[in-house]
């Protein structure tokens, strides 16, 4: 495992979580890594799309899948700001995600650790190795300035 990577990718990941912001997402980002180099990159777009499953690691999944050509993302690394709720866990395994390299944990919706570990539930057909607190004050500070501002907003 080479830190120095770790915290390249994270950075990249938390590029685009302040895109994310900039949209008025919640800031999550996420890098697809294959052989040093990112295949896919996303933010979440929820709000922008419509769409309940426009996560950043679900968007990223189906990008690095378009571009490996293949479901099977078993040579692939994923960097994302926040630990992965239970749907992209769900999505991880499948797609056989080598690692999993995240920013804060989620203790209420977490499913890599946080609330529950789905990557690495022995029962299912695929397990991920996973890396926690790659430049988590960051990926804290950015979620906390969020929705700190969104608290302030008038609500309709």
């Amino acid at each position: 495992m080479d830190f120095a990577s770790d915290q390249f990718f994270m950075g990249e990941a938390l590029r685009l979580a302040r895109k994310a912001f900039a949209a008025e997402e919640v800031p999550v980002g996420a890098v697809v890594v294959r052989h040093g180099e990112i295949i896919a990159r996303a933010w979440n777009q929820v709000e922008t799309l419509k769409d309940a499953t426009a996560h950043a690691e679900m968007l990223a999944i189906t990008q690095a899948e378009a571009g490996v050509g293949d479901w099977r993302l078993t040579d692939c690394d994923l960097y994302v700001t926040k630990e992965p709720c239970p749907m992209c866990a769900g999505a991880i395994v499948h797609a056989r995600l080598r690692r999993v390299i995240f920013g804060c944990s989620d203790a209420k919706g977490g499913a890599a650790g946080g609330l529950l570990n789905l990557l690495q539930m022995p029962q299912l057909n695929h397990t991920c190795e996973i890396t926690a607190g790659v430049r988590t004050d960051e990926a804290v500070a950015l979620l906390r300035e969020f929705f700190r501002a969104r608290r302030k907003q008038p609500q309709p």
